[in-house]
């Protein structure tokens, strides 16, 4: 018999002993079936909101449409218009579309169950003060559900009416927060908790976040794009962020110069772990084979061909580090699929310095340019990634005054866009690029 938890009002399993909501709960065999499982259910959950006494009725009318979704294998949710005051995006309407004989809703309390999508703080850095606020102001003027965070990066606040909308917007606006992006506009952006709690770091994450939010935050709030463009930062190719794979404009740190070893760790790595360990799990899978052993068990980088791919500094965080001469990666296009399959970021700029306001400034630049191109030149419902994918990288790459360089790639080992058989041509053209 499993113990007693602790704090019993805490555990997922936990019901309250009176039910204060006025609505009895609809039958619901198969949401029923999904809390018999060995872990969490959000089903319980759910009910637990249903028996809260604000808005416990609308949730039970949730459990119900849901009951019914599983039953009919049918979705019955459709999309409208919402806003607060001087905002276009942002909430993601969400009115029933179940009706019963005499036209009115089948289950009235929930027919609206918006959502509200909120800007989380740059690398998620949260006070357990803030998070009290957020969760008073929704239980207040919503159903209490929340999701930390959705795949864009907002905090969903999760079901109310066309009536509280305003209210919660005012009441956590006053407090300090902001809507997200919903619709054809400049997405929430995410990054990563980054240099306040990773060695790894090779960027200031928050200030790249902060400055590209604000900078765009009209195209966020009033939308006005061919579709969704997002902003992900990570401070190194780790990317916590999945900015390679989902970003519109992926921002990645990294570095330029050689890998610090620390070969006294090395070696205190490999008698701990044994030789075998490090040539299997370290050497062997170096993608590029730049790693050796040497018999005196130090460790040999050729730093030439050594990819950034963090895979050794992850395992052997002792011994080894990133350089010394940091910067960021540019990739553009990264998408899930829609029009096309899935894209990753496409590198545009190999490695750019962040150290003055004039290169934050230049940065900002070049997000610009790049989104007025895409607003000019995007289809409709067209991710980046897609146009650049339909008119080609080069005539995107001289839309946005970028010159092309032989470091971009779309894939690892591999730049399929620059032509061998005129070479020496290019190379000399990249040589006076560099000398200027």
């Amino acid at each position: 018999m499993a113990d007693t938890p602790k704090n019993p009002e805490r555990h997922h399993t936990f019901m309250p002993a009176e039910k204060l909501s006025s609505k009895p709960f609809h039958s619901t065999p198969n949401l029923d079936a999904l809390e018999t499982g060995p872990w969490p259910s959000f089903v319980t959950g759910l009910k637990r909101l249903a028996m809260e006494e604000k808005f416990g009725n609308m949730v039970v009318d949730l459990l119900g449409q849901l009951e019914h979704s599983y039953n009919t294998r049918l979705g019955y949710w459709k999309g409208g218009t919402i806003s607060v005051f001087g905002y276009g995006g942002g909430i993601i309407p969400r009115f029933t579309e179940l009706m019963g004989a005499d036209g009115t809703p089948m289950f009235p309390e929930s027919k609206e169950f918006h959502t509200i999508r909120v800007q989380p703080p740059a690398g998620n850095h949260y006070s357990t003060d803030m998070l009290r606020k957020l969760s008073d102001s929704w239980s207040k003027w919503g159903s209490g559900l929340v999701a930390f965070h959705g795949q864009t990066g907002n905090i969903m606040f999760i079901g109310t009416d066309n009536d509280n909308v305003q209210h919660f917007f005012d009441e956590i606006n006053a407090y300090g927060w902001d809507l997200g992006g919903a619709g054809p506009c400049v997405r929430t952006a995410m990054s990563c908790i980054g240099a306040a709690r990773c060695e790894q770091s090779c960027a200031n994450e928050m200030k790249i976040h902060r400055l590209l939010v604000n900078n765009f935050i009209d195209d966020m709030h009033r939308p006005a794009l061919p579709y969704k463009f997002k902003f992900k930062v990570s401070g190194c190719a780790n990317d916590c962020m999945n900015s390679i794979q989902r970003a519109d404009m992926a921002v990645i740190g990294t570095w330029r110069d050689d890998m610090k070893v620390n070969q006294d760790e090395v070696k205190n790595f490999v008698a701990d772990k044994g030789r075998k360990y490090v040539i299997d799990n370290v050497v062997s899978r170096c993608p590029t084979n730049a790693l050796s052993l040497s018999d005196d068990d130090t460790l040999n980088v050729d730093n030439r061909n050594c990819v950034r791919c963090m895979h050794c500094i992850n395992v052997m965080t002792k011994a080894l580090s990133v350089g010394d001469d940091k910067g960021v990666t540019v990739l553009i296009g990264g998408k899930r699929t829609l029009k096309i399959g899935d894209l990753m970021g496409t590198v545009i700029i190999p490695f750019m310095k962040l150290e003055t306001e004039e290169d934050y400034e230049k940065l900002t630049e070049l997000a610009e340019e790049i989104i007025d191109f895409w607003a000019e030149n995007g289809l409709e419902h067209e991710r980046c990634g897609e146009m650049i994918d339909r008119i080609g990288l080069v005539n995107f790459l001289e839309g946005i005054d970028v010159d092309v360089d032989p470091n971009m790639i779309a894939s690892a080992r591999q730049s399929s866009y620059v032509r061998m058989d005129t070479w020496n041509e290019e190379a000399e053209k990249w040589n006076q690029r560099k000398a200027g």
